[in-house]
């Protein structure tokens, strides 16, 4: 019983020595981080603080106890974690400063020894061995920008004309099955769609929309908002049955589809799997259009995968309720959790890419072509990659309505606010829409999503040429 009560003492003794240490050690870092401005200035302060937050987390990580008045919970160490970064945020990089006075002039040679003999005088011009100045030969951050747009986001004209073919062949194909199998059911024109057909796709053409939509009847369907649903969910919108007074269930060829008076996005979803994975001559069809056409078991969404012998293209087919005015909203059946389910998701990027083009045609600026290269380097970063098309549209839409000059020239200057918006949003945990600002792109993020984004971004931030 001894033997035991003076185990448990000692393992006491050591928890609280090795908790006193971890308070020492974290006091010392904070103190580090915090008098490195004036010790190392701007620049040097944030090296160190990248270094000296990497090595405090592995370090707090490793000796961090197991009890339950130690593990708080990710999120405070989350917030601790950026308040230590806040060191490390953009701020202007500060020009070397200029040597004093005494030390900037020249050293001036002693004069030739007096008892030394002069030596016949030259008076001709002295040529100077040339030398090549290291700063001509170093690139300026925008000459490395727009050369990593050249040689990984452009795609060449032939591919994307390649990847468009196939995408307008396989819409017409798949058409003719639908209308084959369910005569009944008034599928729209099947029309291909997406960034590539805006001009806004980067680094390859692999991936098209293929829009399938549904006609519905005039008078019969009413689209009512996801916040006044049980869903409270701003994405997304409810098709409601109308009239059923007058035109009772079964007058509508949709009604086969109505879950609770509702027309189920989830119950048709089923039914185009269905059909594309197991009804689709896709073997015969890839043959006609040389290529291999097989859908994907692994995604959530119904989506084609197509092998050409010059690209690779996914091309995603998606159930749309196509608005009847041009202010109504375009509805995609999509694979939502929870009661969302039964709800279909508003489909904004034909309105943010309509407007990044209005954009650019009022003053030929680069809103798109800072999109592409955004997405180009969080399309080859492993920690950026979580960063979408959907999320960096909403940074380079905010900043093309707030800033004047989107010239060429100022690419690069607008590449790195976008880097800090970003920044900025991963602080707060809070990414509007841009059109629809209840609905927050990054509350679905994880802490260590978010924990892993903001370093990289601050790194990045401090470094731009690494991303490239």
């Amino acid at each position: 019983m001894g033997s035991l009560t003076g185990r448990r003492t000692m393992a006491e003794f050591s928890q609280k020595r090795g908790k006193q240490r971890d308070e020492v050690l974290g006091g010392t870092v904070d103190f580090l981080l915090a008098n490195a401005r004036l010790v190392l200035g701007v620049g040097g302060a944030a090296v160190l603080g990248i270094a000296t937050l990497a090595v405090k987390r592995l370090i707090d990580r490793a000796t961090s106890s197991r009890d339950e008045d130690d593990t708080k919970g990710d999120s405070t160490c989350l917030e601790e974690s950026w308040k230590e970064l806040s060191l490390l945020k953009a701020t202007p990089r500060q020009q070397p400063r200029s040597p004093p006075a005494a030390l900037s002039q020249p050293l001036s040679l002693p004069g030739p020894s007096p008892a030394a003999p002069e030596g016949p005088t030259d008076t001709g011009p002295q040529m100077s061995p040339p030398r090549s100045s290291p700063a001509l030969l170093c690139l300026t951050f925008q000459e490395k920008l727009l050369a990593f747009e050249r040689d990984h986001v452009t795609i060449p004209a032939a591919q994307v004309a390649l990847a468009k073919q196939l995408a307008t062949d396989i819409a017409l194909e798949l058409q003719a099955y639908l209308r084959n199998k369910f005569p009944e059911l008034p599928f729209g024109a099947l029309v291909p769609s997406g960034p590539l057909y805006d001009g806004l796709q980067a680094g390859a053409a692999d991936r098209v929309r293929l829009l399938v939509p549904l006609v519905l009847e005039g008078g019969l369907w009413d689209l009512v908002p996801g916040l006044d649903t049980v869903a409270r969910d701003p994405r997304c919108w409810a098709v409601r049955r109308t009239q059923l007074e007058f035109r009772p269930r079964g007058s509508s060829p949709w009604d086969r589809f109505l879950v609770g008076g509702y027309l189920s996005p989830r119950v048709l979803l089923e039914l185009l799997r269905k059909a594309l994975a197991s009804s689709v001559n896709w073997p015969a069809i890839g043959g006609l259009l040389g290529c291999l056409i097989r859908p994907s078991v692994a995604s959530e969404e119904p989506l084609l995968e197509v092998q050409h012998e010059r690209l690779e293209l996914s091309v995603a087919v998606l159930l749309a309720v196509p608005g009847a005015a041009a202010e109504d909203p375009v509805l995609l059946a999509w694979p939502l959790e929870g009661l969302a389910g039964s709800l279909w998701l508003q489909d904004w990027y034909p309105a943010e890419a309509a407007r990044l083009r209005a954009l650019d045609a009022r003053d030929a600026g680069a809103r798109r072509r800072l999109l592409r290269l955004l997405c180009g380097v969080c399309r080859g970063h492993p920690a950026l990659a979580r960063l979408d098309q959907c999320h960096l549209s909403q940074v380079v839409l905010r900043l093309g309505e707030a800033e004047a000059d989107w010239a060429e020239a100022a690419l690069g200057q607008r590449f790195l606010q976008a880097l800090e918006a970003l920044v900025l949003g991963l602080e707060r945990a809070s990414l509007p829409r841009h059109f629809n600002p209840a609905v927050n792109l990054f509350g679905g993020l994880r802490a260590e999503e978010i924990d892993a984004l903001g370093f990289a971004l601050y790194s990045g931030l401090r470094a731009p040429e690494r991303l490239l």
